[in-house]
């Protein structure tokens, strides 16, 4: 997973260099904002898991601790490096994948497939769809559960407002189109 990590930046420069040439100038104006917007997504992602849900998470599983005074029983947290780290990077991955949302909402304004109006109308279920995947995709703690729920409503609104100008775009060019 490291690995991948690492290397990703490299073998996405490479894949662009090999595909850059075959496009139009106008393709390329097209799909640049997603280069720039997709990496910069996912690592405000893994920004948000490393500097703000895993100190919280931490905290949260830190307050089950016990000395064991009042009960006789202490309970006490014995964290493995390899665990942490296997922790942390699947949070950072799932993370950075689910921060992609407005690319892919936006890539499916293009094409067609979605509308803003659309989008509006499925909010209530995209709500309970988002805090269900926060529940699969995030250990079974409520704090990293809305660390993920809460930004990625977050970032559907901002999807919608994304649509909306792309659709505001295609209506003005469709306009123009006809007056030409």
């Amino acid at each position: 997973m490291l690995h991948f990590f690492a290397t990703s930046p490299f073998i996405l420069i490479q894949v662009w260099k090999f595909i850059a040439p075959g496009l139009y100038k106008h393709e390329k104006k097209a799909i640049m904002p997603y280069l720039v917007l997709t990496p910069l997504l996912f690592l405000l992602g893994g920004m948000l898991v490393y500097y703000l849900i895993m100190p919280l998470a931490i905290k949260f599983f830190l307050s089950f601790e016990s000395l064991g005074l009042n009960t006789n029983l202490p309970i006490q947290l014995e964290a493995k490096v390899n665990e942490y780290l296997s922790l942390v990077m699947k949070l950072i991955f799932a993370f950075g994948l689910s921060f992609q949302l407005p690319i892919i909402l936006s890539l499916l304004a293009r094409i067609g497939f979605v509308d803003a109006k659309f989008l509006r109308e499925r909010r209530k279920y995209v709500i309970v769809i988002i805090f269900t995947l926060a529940a699969i995709l995030t250990p079974p703690d409520p704090i990293t559960q809305f660390g993920l729920g809460i930004p990625l409503l977050l970032l559907y609104e901002l999807s919608i407002l994304s649509v909306s100008i792309i659709e505001a775009k295609n209506l003005k060019r469709e306009k123009e189109e006809e007056n030409a």
